[in-house]
C-alpha cells in the first residue's frame, strides 16, 4: 500500500480490525519513510451495483458519493466520520442485499434521509432540502412540521407563522 502522504510503498499495519457491521476490515498503518499514520478499509469485492438516476443514466455505486453528500450534510454539527462510515456502510449493504444489479438512486437517497432523521436532524434538513428539491418555503415547511409536532412546540410557531 503507497503511502497517501509521501507516496512511499513502505508501510507496516499496527492494528486491524473488523468494521462495526463485520462486513470490513480497518487497518491503521504507519509510513516507514515519513512517519505518518493512516487508515485503510479492505472490503470483499462483490458484483458492482449501479444506480439508476432519475434521468434514466446508470452509474456504478459510488460509497463516496454517498458519504460526501452526507458529510456536506453534517458540516459543523456534532457528527463523527466514524458514523458516517458505520451508515455509509449500512446504507451500501442494504442495497446489495435487496438488488442485484441495479438500485434506484431514489432509494438510495430515501436510506440517506431515514438515517441522517435518526443521527441530526439539522444534517437532515439540510440534506432533505437538497435531495427533495424544495421549490419554496411551505415544501420545507412541510418537511419540518413532524419534527416541530414531536417536541412539542410546533403547533404555536406553525399557527404564528401563518396568521
Amino acid at each position: 500500500m503507497r503511502c497517501p502522504y509521501c507516496k512511499a510503498d513502505n508501510d507496516r499495519v499496527i492494528d486491524s480490525r473488523a468494521s462495526a457491521d463485520g462486513f470490513a476490515i480497518r487497518r491503521r498503518r504507519v509510513c516507514a519513510d515519513c512517519g505518518r499514520r493512516y487508515t485503510t478499509y479492505e472490503r470483499a469485492e462483490m458484483a458492482p451495483l449501479r444506480v439508476v438516476k432519475k434521468n434514466g443514466e446508470r452509474v456504478a455505486f459510488d460509497r463516496q458519493k454517498v458519504l460526501g453528500g452526507m458529510l456536506r450534510a453534517c458540516e459543523k454539527r456534532p457528527v463523527s466520520h466514524e458514523q458516517l462510515e458505520e451508515i455509509t456502510d449500512r446504507i451500501e449493504r442494504q442495497c446489495m442485499e435487496a438488488f442485484d444489479k441495479e438500485v434506484p438512486s431514489k432509494v438510495v437517497g430515501n436510506l440517506i434521509v431515514q438515517e441522517l432523521r435518526q443521527l441530526d436532524q439539522v444534517a437532515y434538513v439540510r440534506f432533505a432540502s437538497v435531495y427533495r428539491e424544495f421549490k419554496d418555503v411551505s415544501q420545507f415547511l412541510e418537511e419540518l412540521k413532524p419534527m416541530l409536532e414531536k417536541r412539542g412546540g410546533g403547533h404555536e410557531a406553525a399557527d404564528g407563522a401563518s396568521g
